[in-house]
Parts: C-alpha cells; sequence; structure tokens
C-alpha cells in the first residue's frame, strides 16, 4: 500500500500523517504529480482558506490531477470544501467533484459560535446518499467525530452523512471513488481511527 497525503499550503497536514502512523500505516506528503497518480491512496486533507488553496492547486496543475485519480481519495475539512463546485469563502471556484454549495456558519439569535470547535454527532439514515457506507462500516448510524470549521457544504444528491450546527450540513460527502468529510478523523478517536482504517481497505 502506498498513501500519498497531498501536500498544499494548508495546516494540520501532518497530523493525518501521525494518525496513518499510529495504524501502522507509512505515508508521503507530497504536491508531486506523478507520486500522487501512482499512490494506492491519497488523502485530501486541510485547515485552511479556500482562494488562496485553490491558487496554489491551480498554479501547480494540481487542479486536474486531483479530478483525474482514479484510486480511493479522502477529503478531510477544507479538502472537502475544495472538492465542492464552490465556495462563499472569497467567492471561490473550487473542484467541481462534488456538486455542492459551501456556505458560511452564521451566528445566529442562539449565540452559535463560528468556528464550530468540537465534537457533534454525525448521522446517516433515509434520505441521504447510499454511496460512501463503506467509510462507517462498523460504526453506529450516530457517531461522534470532531469538528473545526466555519464553513460547510450543503446537503445535496452526494451526502451521505449530516449533521446539525445552527442548520443541516453535509458532514460526509461520496460520489464514485471520492469521499470527503468535514470532521477530522484523525482527532476523534476511536471512531476516526476506524472510519481511517474503512478507507484504507477500500
Amino acid at each position: 500500500m502506498a498513501v500519498a497525503i497531498l501536500r498544499y499550503n494548508a495546516g494540520n497536514v501532518r497530523s493525518v500523517a501521525f494518525a496513518l502512523q499510529r495504524l501502522g500505516v507509512e505515508s508521503v506528503l507530497t504536491d508531486d504529480p506523478a507520486a500522487l497518480r501512482e499512490a494506492s491512496h491519497v488523502i485530501f486533507p486541510g485547515v485552511g482558506e479556500a482562494s488562496s488553496a485553490m491558487t496554489y492547486l491551480l498554479e501547480r496543475g494540481l487542479d486536474d490531477v486531483i479530478r483525474s485519480l482514479t484510486q480511493p481519495v479522502l477529503g478531510i475539512c477544507l479538502g472537502l470544501q475544495l472538492l465542492c463546485e464552490s465556495s462563499t469563502e472569497n467567492d471561490t471556484a473550487c473542484l467541481g467533484i462534488f456538486p455542492h454549495r459551501v456556505l458560511k456558519f452564521e451566528p445566529g439569535p442562539d449565540r452559535l459560535k463560528v468556528p464550530q470547535i468540537g465534537w457533534n454527532t454525525v448521522e446517516r439514515g433515509s434520505g441521504l446518499s447510499s454511496g460512501g457506507q463503506d467509510l462507517f462500516a462498523g460504526l453506529p448510524h450516530e457517531a461522534y467525530f470532531y469538528f473545526v470549521h466555519s464553513f460547510y457544504a450543503d446537503i445535496g444528491e452526494d451526502t451521505c452523512a449530516h449533521s446539525e450546527y445552527g442548520c443541516r450540513f453535509s458532514s460526509a460527502l461520496a460520489r464514485d471513488n471520492f469521499r470527503a468529510v468535514q470532521f477530522h478523523p484523525e482527532k476523534s478517536a476511536d471512531n476516526g481511527a476506524r472510519l481511517l482504517e474503512n478507507f484504507l481497505t477500500s
């Protein structure tokens, strides 16, 4: 197994490598197109700002590389958002793998704190896409994961799990060989470790 973690101008990338090490899996942190195409699995993590991240990908031709990947791909947090159609963060056109919009949480009368930081329920169930259930094998239909984000993907045809934080949003998306989660599996204890293991065996 050759696991590649996409390196770009985003934070929290190395913590994913450390999480894989805890599972006994070595990985390479790279923005080399050949290494990404040759990997058995690709992880697209990140914490950061959408427009500057997309600029990095576009300048290096990584946008086309990501779209061309045929092996299992897992987007995490900013990775999920960049795999969507667009983001309202600086009016950014994203990669368009998932036909979803990325919106910002708006503080409401209930004093919603933005960003959302902490544990939240991720729920699968009726009315959601049946794709991506391989990620959640062995996990309950309502499981806790750790989130850190100010933006979220709306509910749509590729939503395979959702969460609530002032509104209902996509906490996991799936289409073809692409999977993506808004939460951080590398910070989500046993549930996160199980999800990463599920991805790596897909």
